[in-house]
């Protein structure tokens, strides 16, 4: 890198700033690296020139990612989708198998659920005309 041709630091650090942001855009891309030269004669032209070309990538960039994100939202969508198709499905088979099964079945799917429950079941089970089983 050819910085005799700067002044003070700073005009070395925007230099420096331009070439590695061109390089690592360009880099993101899969382009050629751009190498840009400035002179003390046009530097202002050269550098809103590079500020063009460095927008420019970032634009791409933002597009790029902004492409990725809506295939990415497209792909959860249709698993939402399924997930919500197929919990509807397991809330019929549910709803189903509860309108098929006895009372006592349901009660001891109960108990199995909560284990705190139990006791108070049966117990009601044992009240008058109940038989524990």
């Amino acid at each position: 890198m050819n910085t005799e041709m700067y002044q003070t630091p700073m005009e070395v650090a925007v230099y420096q700033l331009h070439n590695f942001s061109i390089s690592f855009f360009s880099s993101l891309l899969g382009g050629d690296v751009v190498s840009v030269k400035l002179d003390n004669s046009a530097s202002g032209a050269s550098v809103v020139a590079l500020d063009n070309k460095i927008e420019q990538a970032m634009d791409l960039v933002k597009n790029h990612l902004m492409y990725a994100v809506r295939e990415e939202v497209e792909v959860l969508k249709e698993q939402i989708r399924e997930l919500v198709e197929k919990n509807s499905q397991l809330e019929r088979e549910n709803t189903l198998l509860k309108t098929l099964a006895s009372p006592e079945q349901l009660e001891k799917f109960q108990s199995r659920l909560s284990p705190e429950e139990p006791a108070l079941k049966s117990e009601e089970s044992k009240a008058p005309g109940g038989s524990a089983v």
